[in-house]
C-alpha cells in the first residue's frame, strides 16, 4: 500500500497513477476524480492551505458529509433486515456498527491506515482512520452517485466487516441496566452531562453517572446518548453490575 501519498498530483504523473491503483484496490473500482479522494484521505494535521483564500485544505467536511450517508444507508439496511424489530433496536444496533472504534477497526482492515495523510505518531491514531473512512464513503458518493455508495458500504463494510450476530448477541444497553439496578438497590441516579467540546465539525460530550450524589464514572461521546452509555458501562463494572 502507498503511504501518505499528498502533493499537488498533476505535477506528479506517477504518484498520481499509484495512488489511483491503491484508491482502486479498496473501492472495487477506479475512480472517476482522484483529487476528492485525496482530500479525504488527508487529515487536518496535513492540511494545505489554499493561496487566495487561506481556506485550509482538509477531510473534516467531507467526514460531516460522509457520517450522514453512512448512517442512511445502514438505517435502511437494518429496516429492511429486521422488519419486525423496533425502533430502539434498530438505532442501538446502528449506533454499534458506525461507531468510532468500528469504523477505525474496518478502516485498518481496509488498509486505509497506510493511504491517510497526517503529521504525528500513528499510536495515537487510531480515531483519524474511521473519521477517514467516512471521508472515504463522502468522496465515493460525490464522485459518483448514491447507488454506488450504497454499494460500497453493503458489499464493502457491512457484508465483509460486520459481524450482525456478533453484534446482537453483544448488545448491551449499559444505561438500562444500570437503571434496573438503581431501582432496586433504592439508589438515587443520576445522569448530568459535564462538558460539550467543539472541534471542526465534531462535537464531543462527557457525561457522568452520580450514584447518592456521589460521582462514579464518566464518559464520552459524540452525542449526549453515546457519553451517558460509556458512562454507565464504566459504572456498571466499578459497581460489579453485570450488563
Amino acid at each position: 500500500m502507498l503511504k501518505k501519498l499528498t502533493g499537488l498530483l498533476k505535477k506528479n504523473n506517477s504518484k498520481t497513477v499509484r495512488l489511483k491503483k491503491a484508491i482502486g484496490s479498496v473501492l472495487g473500482f477506479d475512480p472517476n476524480s482522484i483529487d476528492v479522494y485525496v482530500l479525504a484521505l488527508r487529515h487536518t494535521s496535513s492540511a494545505k492551505v489554499q493561496d487566495t483564500t487561506g481556506f485550509r485544505e482538509h477531510n473534516e467536511r467531507l467526514e460531516f458529509l460522509g457520517d450522514s450517508v453512512l448512517g442512511v444507508i445502514v438505517a435502511e439496511y437494518l429496516f429492511k433486515k429486521f422488519p419486525f424489530k423496533d425502533e430502539g433496536f434498530l438505532t442501538e444496533i446502528r449506533s454499534r456498527i458506525v461507531n468510532g472504534d468500528s469504523l477505525s477497526n474496518i478502516a485498518i482492515k481496509m488498509g486505509l491506515d497506510d493511504l491517510v495523510s497526517f503529521e504525528g505518531s500513528k499510536n495515537n491514531a487510531k480515531s483519524i482512520y474511521g473519521d477517514a473512512l467516512e471521508a472515504l464513503i463522502a468522496a465515493i458518493y460525490l464522485d459518483t452517485d448514491f447507488k454506488t455508495c450504497k454499494k460500497f458500504v453493503t458489499k464493502k463494510i457491512l457484508e465483509q466487516h460486520i459481524d450482525l450476530d456478533e453484534i446482537i448477541e453483544n448488545n448491551k444497553n449499559y444505561k438500562s441496566k444500570l437503571i434496573e439496578w438503581a431501582h432496586k438497590e433504592e439508589k438515587i441516579l443520576k445522569f448530568h452531562i459535564l462538558n460539550e467540546t467543539v472541534n471542526g465539525a465534531k462535537r464531543q460530550f462527557e457525561a457522568c453517572v452520580i450514584v447518592n450524589e456521589e460521582i462514579v464514572a464518566t464518559g464520552f461521546g459524540l452525542s449526549k446518548k453515546k457519553a451517558e452509555q460509556d458512562a454507565a458501562m464504566k459504572s456498571c463494572t466499578i459497581l460489579k453490575i453485570d450488563p
